[in-house]
């Protein structure tokens, strides 16, 4: 009888050490494009206007917010979908049509859902909805932006007039509160892919956008989306876990292991337990990169990249740099750790504190690195829209 052939073992300091080379954070792995950044990390998080740019410009070799706006605005080479966890990413347009299977179109429709059971709530209303009036709503848009080319959703507003109805959210709550048809609409064709966002009005940290239509994606199976999907992320962020898959994800557990089973994953083992990895990476060795430093922004791709994170994040420094809803905010890092946060003063200085003593090699990498973040924001100041007690500390 054969003997047992014993897994792959992969520790934590070779996981953090792919992390400098394959999301492009060692200064010698960083990258020339927008796109190649956004395809590195499987998509960039980009619920908050700032990050984007924060994220990408953090692994360019020529760190410039133009750049990224030629991506997104320009050559229109980024898209931005509701999608993995029901955030909104920005991934490239070779990308986007798996995501959009994968994710985005399950998405889409308990947004549909969502919004005309919300639509019941509408007060004032100029006759009751249902899905035929939101129909007719959403033709009346689309309408309107061919001709206009783009618009805010105010400006649609003036030719639409259903979007300036008033839903009552969370009534009798404390927080109950009012939102715009409008915004609910435009959120809901994007998230069915009839329109971006286009440039925002003000500068890159405004939130103010336009929009406009744009051409329907590739048709991919779901299955072989999945799969796809699930490639990539174990290429990016591979040896991981089922959970932080289907954390990452948001699918189901079903899901993941059938996406999982498609690709043709090995085990391996980790410093906690089992985990999978590509059949090529399972026995491969990161290659060495050299020490680095890294200052990410709040909801950086990586820092959200797995549901465990005691191999890169201690689990002492989980209440100064995320908020109470999970959200991770501005973070210091040393040879693939989080080792303390930052934040932007109001003359624009980058400030920084460490949670933990990492020698004074450390400090000087990551002062360079505090410089290189400050030379390209220039007069620009950036608040993050998910506040944590690091970062509001350092700001006082």
């Amino acid at each position: 009888m054969s003997a047992l052939i014993p897994l792959p073992r992969i520790t934590d300091d070779e996981r953090r050490a792919r992390l400098g080379h394959r999301h492009l954070l060692a200064p010698g792995r960083r990258a020339g494009t927008v796109e190649e950044v956004a395809d590195a990390v499987v998509g960039l998080h980009a619920s908050d206007a700032a990050t984007v740019y924060l994220s990408a410009c953090a692994r360019l070799s020529e760190p410039s917010p133009a750049e990224v706006e030629r991506g997104l605005y320009e050559d229109v080479t980024l898209v931005k979908l509701l999608s993995m966890r029901r955030t909104i990413f920005a991934v490239s347009t070779g990308l986007a049509p798996y995501v959009d299977a994968a994710a985005a179109r399950a998405i889409a429709e308990r947004e549909r859902k969502t919004l005309l059971k919300s639509l019941l709530g509408c007060v004032d209303a100029a006759r009751p909805w249902d899905a035929r009036r939101l129909a007719e709503t959403e033709r009346a848009v689309l309408e309107t932006l061919a001709v206009r080319g783009e618009a805010t959703t105010a400006e649609l507003a003036k030719d639409v007039p259903a979007l300036k109805e008033q839903i009552v959210a969370s009534p009798g709550k404390p927080y109950e509160g009012r939102q715009s048809v409008g915004s609910r609409v435009l959120r809901l064709l994007a998230s069915d892919g009839h329109v971006r966002r286009s440039r925002p009005r003000g500068s890159w940290t405004s939130s103010l956008y336009p929009w406009a239509l744009v051409p329907p994606l590739p048709e991919v199976p779901v299955r072989e989306a999945k799969a796809e999907l699930a490639r990539r992320w174990l290429a990016s962020y591979g040896p991981a876990t089922e959970a932080d898959l289907k954390w990452w994800t948001g699918w189901t557990l079903r899901d993941t292991r059938a996406a999982l089973a498609d690709v043709g994953v090995r085990k391996v083992v980790l410093s906690h337990g089992e985990g999978f990895a590509l059949d090529e990476d399972a026995d491969a060795r990161p290659a060495p990169v050299g020490d680095w430093a890294a200052l990410l922004p709040g909801l950086d791709p990586t820092a959200m990249g797995w549901r465990d994170r005691d191999w890169y994040l201690s689990p002492e420094h989980v209440p100064f740099l995320f908020d109470r809803a999970g959200n991770v905010g501005p973070t210091v890092w040393w040879n693939g750790r989080i080792v303390g946060g930052w934040a932007q003063h109001a003359n624009g200085e980058i400030g920084w504190r460490l949670l933990e003593d990492t020698g004074r090699e450390a400090s000087a990498a990551i002062e360079t690195e505090a410089a290189r973040l400050s030379a390209w924001l220039g007069d620009v100041r950036v608040t993050p829209r998910f506040r944590t007690p690091l970062e509001r500390e350092l700001v006082r």
